[in-house]
């Protein structure tokens, strides 16, 4: 039985449809902004920002456990801080990987989120400013529950991923009163 293809057609065919369903799986990861380029669209006009690091008390992982569910990687954190506006980088696992977001808090509200580095498969669209522009102006509410002070609609197919900066924005704004205060 002869076949109306060549046999090298259908073999490339069948590599480019494989080889793009791998590279399609891991389509939306990827480096999207720099510590620097954050910090700078941060704190544009405000002059450089000064690092800071913060250790995490046995309170702060208390605070940590209720707002993420689980106490905070590490126990130190690097922030920038210049008059009454910081900035934070955490991560958090969306479904399996973690998420790298950069958080500006000034004067108790958040001023901007950006996903710096982004490693799931699905659920990118977190990165875009459609969705990191409802966290402006949002502020913590109080213990136990530290709630955002508005609400963030989800993405369809994203929603552990906007879980993720759901939670970070609120450990953002409890690290600033932290430091604020």
């Amino acid at each position: 039985m002869t076949s109306r293809f060549p046999r090298f057609l259908i073999i490339g065919w069948l590599a480019l449809l494989i080889g793009g369903a791998g590279s399609s799986a891991y389509g939306q990861a990827g480096t999207y902004l720099s510590t620097t380029e954050f910090l700078a669209e941060g704190f544009s006009g405000k002059g450089t920002p000064s690092a800071g690091a913060y250790t995490l008390s046995s309170t702060d992982q208390a605070a940590a456990k209720a707002i993420l569910g689980h106490a905070y990687g590490t126990s130190r954190l690097r922030y920038w801080r210049s008059g009454d506006r910081s900035a934070w980088i955490l991560e958090e696992i969306g479904k399996t990987r973690p998420i790298t977001t950069g958080f500006v808090v000034d004067g108790g509200k958040i001023h901007l989120v950006r996903v710096l580095i982004y490693r799931e498969s699905h659920g990118g669209e977190v990165k875009n400013k459609f969705f990191t522009k409802q966290f402006d102006g949002a502020k913590l509410g109080s213990a136990p529950r530290y709630d955002l002070s508005r609400r963030i609609n989800s993405i369809s197919g994203a929603t552990l991923s906007v879980n993720a900066l759901r939670k970070l924005s609120r450990f953002a704004l409890y690290l600033d009163g932290k430091v604020s205060g």
